[in-house]
């Protein structure tokens, strides 16, 4: 390694670290005795390393005001920059600790929509952070995957956008399945919407768009039910209402206490139906098999060992059908 002569000199003509920490210390208390409790040590060294600074600086920092000091103008001005630069040296220990300490920490930023943070990701993180307790998840929700803010780039992406920035891989998963969803407690209540005639004519809880325009196709009742040959505009225009929310954990919220019937996304309600909270009272469904949902990860974190463990565990989650070896996106 070369060495740089100016940069030894400079060193050689550093105060003690010590000393240093003390002044700080001391100046920051305003009182000798209140840093010598702060630091673990005696009054006097805290007086003596103090006394070896102004030595070595060849001023006083500090005027005696009975009891308590205050800084002089030179020790005002050596204050102010000792304390930045111990607040950095602070920090980058932080830093060194947390991602090459032996017990060292890491995290991983994930942005997806909050319904699928809510309805997918919270119910099965424990089995993450059980396998992983070295990780630390940094969780952002959004609809507008294309303007988050300024300086925020996630180590993994999960939407319905194939190639959602420069600089990310894409991994495919699954396709949507898309049916209707109530309680059973519901179903039992309004027998007419096992039939889809009856369905159409019932109480719809329906996913609007606006917010969404990035989704790359939108799903809602009339959709859904013109793919299965009924006209949403041939409702009874009497009766049951129609409710329009472009939050979807509000439907879900809705729908399990029994306010009506909404369009369930499979690997969004699963869960639900299968501890019994939710149920289907129709048999028909809509599979999406021209699009799919991705995960995408950035391309300079592709050796990150614990980037690859969330999408190992992800894909694990979700029979991500990347893993069998369907190609990546750039």
């Amino acid at each position: 390694m070369n060495k740089n002569p100016s940069t030894d000199q400079l060193l050689l003509k550093m105060p003690s670290l010590r000393a240093v920490k003390c002044f700080v210390v001391a100046a920051r208390y305003q009182s000798f005795t209140r840093a010598a409790e702060a630091l673990c040590v005696t009054q006097a060294a805290i007086s003596r390393q103090i006394r070896e600074l102004e030595e070595h600086l060849g001023t006083n920092l500090f005027e005696r005001v009975g009891r308590s000091v205050k800084l002089t103008t030179a020790g005002a001005i050596f204050f102010e920059a000792a304390q930045l630069s111990f607040i950095a040296i602070a920090q980058a220990a932080t830093r060194v600790r947390k991602d090459y300490g032996s017990n060292a920490r890491h995290t991983v930023t994930v942005c997806c929509s909050p319904a699928f943070s809510a309805l997918w990701m919270s119910h099965r993180l424990p089995s993450f952070f059980s396998a992983n307790p070295d990780i630390d998840l940094d969780l952002v929700t959004t609809q507008n995957f294309l303007s988050l803010e300024p300086g925020l780039h996630p180590d993994i992406f999960i939407t319905k956008m194939a190639r959602v920035r420069e600089g990310y891989v894409s991994l495919p998963l699954f396709h949507d399945r898309i049916y209707p969803i109530c309680t059973p407690e519901y179903l039992r209540e309004h027998p007419e919407i096992h039939t889809l005639e009856g369905l159409r004519n019932g109480v719809l809880l329906n996913l609007s768009p606006y917010g969404r325009s990035q989704v790359a196709e939108h799903v809602d009742w009339s959709v859904w039910l013109a793919i299965h040959h009924l006209d949403i505009e041939e409702r009874l225009k009497t009766g049951a209402h129609f409710f329009n929310a472009n939050d979807y954990n509000l439907l879900i919220q809705m729908v399990l206490n029994n306010q009506g019937v909404a369009l369930g996304f499979d690997h969004l309600v699963a869960p639900l139906i299968a501890k019994g909270l939710l149920t289907k009272p129709v048999g028909q469904e809509l599979v999406l098999e021209d699009t799919r949902h991705y995960l995408a990860y950035r391309e300079d974190k592709a050796d990150d060992n614990a980037v690859n463990r969330f999408r190992n565990w992800f894909f694990e989650q979700s029979g991500g059908v990347a893993a069998a070896g369907l190609r990546h996106i750039n």
